[in-house]
């Protein structure tokens, strides 16, 4: 798909707070927790650290607020050696996730914008986007963003990966301009309205090809779907591929999408062919999960590259 090249970030820079429950609260109760985090994340902060940890060029486009959040943001990112000159401080509050984790590493996640919001398309120059880069988006920036960086992607020459998360439906424009959609098996059910299918569903889907709809009707594109322990499954060229899952130890599942996410790009941008890619992606992943938190978790190409594909 892209040449060696850069990999670009346009998206959220969060702090995570996080706390710790031996389980998931019941509506209405209240629980003890374990333990009180503040942990660099944001889903576009998480794919950079994830890419530029793989040794990949790494660009961030993206905001915080003029807080201590988005100073302790700025300095984990730069010394991460992501290229945060894009990274813009705003009035106002630094984007903040409230995040609960569970023993055995469940999760639930709510997120409060803050300077995310201010990410317009006007921001989309400043990452002077060029052939071979790979550009990386997600949904916790404003919509008409993403659809200004993938046009001006497609102009440029560049590659797009857009990951639909948290769910929104996309635009057709917004479509027509993504090379490759990365969704979960939850987020894959609203797009398609394929709700319960299951990995021998979501295959059969893929399968098919054209009869592959997204919300308003029109066709899909490139599609991948993880699926956590059970792996991913792909359509890429009209191929579907399919990535078997792993067991590995779980901590945190916390930005493990991110770091499939961002493996997946960088990989791309070294130049390896998409079945390789997944792979990659799939491995990081599972390390990912096996640590606390969501920035910091993204594992180091010696570290992939020890444990190997499935």
């Amino acid at each position: 798909m892209a040449e060696r090249g850069r990999v670009v970030v346009i998206g959220s820079i969060n702090m995570d707070v996080v706390v710790t429950v031996p389980r998931m609260p019941l509506p209405g109760e209240t629980l003890a927790g374990g333990s009180v985090h503040q942990v660099p994340g944001g889903k576009g902060a998480n794919q950079a650290v994830a890419a530029r940890r793989l040794g990949v060029p790494t660009v961030l486009v993206g905001a915080v607020g003029a807080d201590g959040f988005g100073t302790v943001l700025a300095g984990f990112l730069g010394a991460e050696r992501i290229d945060i000159s894009p990274v813009r401080t705003e009035h106002g509050p630094t984007g903040t996730a409230l995040i609960t984790v569970a023993d055995g590493g469940e999760n639930t996640v709510i997120v409060v914008a803050g300077a995310n919001g201010s990410v317009g398309p006007n921001r989309v120059a400043e990452a002077a986007l060029r052939s071979g880069d790979v550009v990386l988006l997600q949904d916790e920036i404003p919509a008409e963003t993403n659809e200004a960086a993938a046009a001006a992607a497609r102009a440029a020459g560049a590659t797009t990966i857009l990951n639909l998360a948290p769910f929104r439906p996309p635009s057709r424009r917004l479509l027509d301009a993504v090379d490759v959609l990365i969704v979960n098996e939850t987020e894959f059910a609203e797009l398609v309205g394929a709700s319960g299918a299951g990995a021998d569903g979501i295959a059969e889907l893929l399968r098919s090809g054209d009869a592959l709809t997204a919300p308003d009707g029109g066709p899909l594109g490139d599609v991948v779907v993880t699926l956590g322990v059970d792996g991913a499954l792909a359509r890429i060229g009209g191929e579907l591929l399919t990535v078997p899952g792993r067991r590995m130890p779980v901590v945190d599942t916390t930005g493990a999408g991110d770091c499939f996410c961002g493996t997946f790009g960088a990989s791309l941008a070294v130049g390896l062919e998409p079945a390789s890619a997944l792979a990659r992606a799939n491995t990081a992943a599972g390390l990912a999960v096996g640590r606390f938190g969501a920035g910091p978790s993204m594992p180091t190409a010696d570290e992939v590259a020890a444990v190997g594909p499935a």
